[in-house]
């Protein structure tokens, strides 16, 4: 059973005040739209730095971080409130290899049955590798777990993004990388012309990260990124993509069948009467007859 946690977003008032202002603002465009609350699931390879995200999120440390291992094993929920607004966050196993993906979808999305989904975060390195044929394995098993109808709740977001490099740009590199991840998730997802954009997002985690003069997190390039990340959630939920649902005619699971509760007793009534009834007897006559040949 995955953990939930529902508790004050307390880690809001710990944001620095250049950021807080921009979050007051973007709950109110949330509250004049009558949004009142946002789900967001978090998909990705192990340790690319999911859970960091969730800290980052809420401005407190909610989930469990290693930098060698990752430490989501099942899924687990985590909520605050603010001001009569709700952010839930779903963080979810990574797929360590690629071997794994389809065991983890599969727990993933049987958590997620019954569920109602804003924004889908898939999360990636910045600094991974730029063809990966795990990414492709990924990207065609999400599409076969929760169909193509998923993708247009989907925003990219590569982690470690504070790297240095000294034969390419900045700008030049990121826009190579999200191209090469872009490429397979519209391959894999079938795309047609929906959502052919992709969103992007980039962040940096590590308490070491640059830092301007309001001491908020910066990227190499200067970018905020926090109000960044904040600003493509709203921009998704307050576009024209509904909240989507997950039920069993997406994902494929079903509750069985309702005869099934039934029949199943009856069978095995008929078992006990028919079988072992007739064995347990049979066990009980020889044991007397044993015991009266034994007799004195």
């Amino acid at each position: 059973m995955a953990t939930v946690s529902e508790k004050e977003w307390t880690g809001f008032q710990g944001l620095p005040a250049a950021t807080q202002i921009i979050l007051h603002t973007l709950l109110a465009k949330l509250r004049k739209q009558k949004v009142d609350k946002i789900t967001i699931v978090l998909l990705g390879k192990g340790g690319v730095g999911k859970s960091s995200i969730v800290n980052s999120l809420f401005s407190e440390r909610v989930a469990a971080v290693s930098a060698f291992r990752s430490e989501t094993l099942r899924p687990r929920q985590y909520s605050r409130s603010k001001d009569g607004f709700k952010l839930t966050v779903i963080d979810t196993p990574g797929f360590v290899e690629a071997g794994r993906v389809d065991a983890a979808l599969n727990s993933i999305r049987r958590y997620l049955l019954g569920k109602t989904i804003n924004v889908v975060l898939y999360v990636d390195r910045l600094d991974g590798p730029r063809e990966d044929k795990v990414d492709v394995k990924i990207s065609r098993a999400i599409s076969q777990a929760f169909g193509p109808q998923i993708w247009p709740h989907v925003i990219v977001v590569f982690t470690h993004a504070e790297i240095h490099l000294e034969d390419v740009t900045y700008s030049e590199f990121v826009s190579r990388r999200s191209a090469a991840l872009r490429n397979i998730i519209l391959k894999e997802s079938r795309f047609k012309t929906v959502n052919t954009k992709v969103p992007f997002v980039l962040v940096e985690n590590c308490s070491r990260c640059s830092e301007n003069g309001e001491h908020e997190k910066i990227l190499p390039d200067g970018t905020v990124w926090l109000p960044v990340l904040f600003e493509a959630l709203v921009d998704l939920v307050l576009g024209s993509k509904k909240p989507i649902l997950i039920d069993e005619k997406m994902i494929g699971i079903s509750k069985g069948n309702p005869l099934g509760s039934i029949w199943m007793p009856l069978v095995l009534l008929a078992q006990f009467v028919l079988i072992w009834r007739p064995i347990r007897k049979a066990i009980d006559r020889d044991l007397v007859e044993e015991a009266q040949r034994h007799s004195p």
